[in-house]
């Protein structure tokens, strides 16, 4: 069963997505809160969570500082952003954060239960359009050769670990990773472990982003 907690400061649409993710027999809403704030004193409190399904734009605390705060003192909880507003601002905040994915609130009901099932698994999720502008504004601007961001193999990684990450930038699943390098689940695991301990980052999220700014 994944254990959510629901982040949003309006009442209308916290029980709107109470009701909706009660749907599903593989999900339970653990409990609900206005702001980050709430919702990591919430967790502080015992309540648990796989999944924190948060808005993005609240008064107090809002989702981009939230998900820093629960990513600090409960890093194993995956964060998804709901928003109405595409802000690519927010957007690169949050998943600097340790978002794990970002859906816009327009998109079909079913589509967030998908969403919280995907990250859950530990994949990346985000929008379409989001990931084009992500990938945009990650990419540094064009420069001379001599100031162009170190490679990747400058960082002592070896050409499978390039791929890894590569298919990690892609939202691929372990084990997607696995079926297009032909590895085992474990030994993409084991990669993904090494990987985030030479580069000093903490999830996929980063080393996707990580990916996107270094890559040529």
């Amino acid at each position: 069963m994944i254990k959510v907690v629901l982040v949003d400061d309006d009442s209308f649409i916290r029980e709107s997505l109470r009701v909706l993710i009660g749907l599903d027999p593989l999900i339970t809403v653990t409990g609900a809160a206005c702001n980050g704030i709430e919702a990591l004193d919430l967790l502080k409190s015992g309540v648990e969570a796989d999944v924190v399904l948060m808005d993005i734009r609240m008064p107090v605390c809002g989702g981009v500082e939230g998900t820093r705060f629960i990513k600090e003192a409960f890093p194993h909880v995956f964060v998804l952003m709901l928003t109405t507003f595409d802000d690519d601002e927010y957007i690169i905040e949050a998943l600097r954060n340790g978002a794990s994915g970002y859906l816009l609130k327009n998109i079909p009901p079913d589509r967030i239960i998908q969403g919280i099932k995907t990250i859950y698994e530990g994949n990346m999720l985000i929008h379409p359009d989001i990931a084009r502008k992500l990938a945009t504004f990650l990419q540094p601007p064009l420069r001379p050769e001599a100031e162009q961001p170190p490679s990747l193999e400058s960082y002592g990684l070896t050409k499978a670990e390039q791929a890894v990450i590569a298919s990690i930038a892609s939202g691929h699943s372990n084990k997607e990773i696995a079926g297009e390098l032909f590895l085992s689940e474990g030994t993409v695991k084991n990669y993904i472990t090494d990987i985030l301990s030479k580069l000093g980052l903490r999830d996929r999220t980063q080393l996707a982003i990580f990916y996107l700014k270094h890559q040529r």
